[in-house]
């Protein structure tokens, strides 16, 4: 075993320039620390959410976004939540899906299909475990009828807006400070208008926001590595 990664070492030293390879060591090495940042702090929440430990400071930040409903912004929160549902990131990973397709960068549209279903599908996974029951503090004006903990809508809208800003920067680096700001801003209206219908607790969406992000970095390392070892080969291809 000692002797194989030996070898992994090597090889890696061999074949990445000197240049590039402290960077992606840098831009791995933080996605892992930040992915586990994460993990940990998910289970922290998680740890105070069944133990009831948050369900007085929950409860009073729901009552004090509840002070604010006025008509338009019901409305308002209605529409920016319409775009965190579940059929409208499949509809949104499609269409960027066939973007990627006709521009041949299939290894972003394959990544980009395991980023939506995976995260859809651990969504669920995890709501069916804890089985965490919504808030019911007053009546609501949209239908929410599976678990409440993890938030699906911050972590499936974080994973999959926060991979196409990915993919926007990767193509766009002279905007993109605008797209990561347009991004975040856009991921976080859509948890609080959870908050704000009164949908979910504030520690779903917090969980959501952790468990999405460990999601995301998996995947945009494993794409990043994808595409390592797809240029190496085709370089490898062009000198024989």
């Amino acid at each position: 075993m000692f002797n194989y990664t030996n070898k992994l070492i090597q090889g890696w030293k061999e074949e990445v320039s000197p240049r590039l390879s402290p960077l992606l060591s840098l831009i791995w090495i933080g996605g892992f620390a930040i992915a586990a940042f994460c993990v940990w702090g998910f289970f922290q929440i998680e740890e105070r959410v069944f133990s009831e430990q948050t369900t007085e400071l929950d409860t009073a930040i729901l009552k004090a976004i509840y002070e604010h409903h006025t008509p338009l912004l019901n409305q308002i929160m209605t529409g920016i939540t319409f775009l965190g549902n579940g059929s409208t990131l499949i509809y949104i990973s499609c269409l960027v899906g066939i973007i990627l397709l006709v521009s041949r960068k299939f290894a972003s549209a394959f990544t980009l299909i395991i980023v939506t279903s995976g995260g859809i599908g651990l969504n669920l996974w995890l709501k069916n475990i804890f089985g965490r029951v919504r808030p019911a503090l007053w009546e609501r004006i949209v239908d929410a009828t599976n678990y409440s903990f993890p938030s699906g809508h911050a972590m499936v809208s974080l994973v999959v807006y926060g991979f196409i800003g990915y993919l926007l920067i990767a193509n766009f680096r002279s905007w993109s400070s605008v797209i990561l700001f347009l991004t975040t801003l856009l991921i976080l209206a859509i948890g609080f208008s959870r908050l704000y219908l009164g949908v979910h607790w504030p520690t779903d969406i917090i969980a959501g926001y952790a468990a999405g992000l460990v999601w995301l970095i998996s995947c945009i390392l494993s794409l990043e590595i994808l595409q390592f070892l797809l240029g190496r080969k085709n370089q490898q291809a062009v000198s024989n």
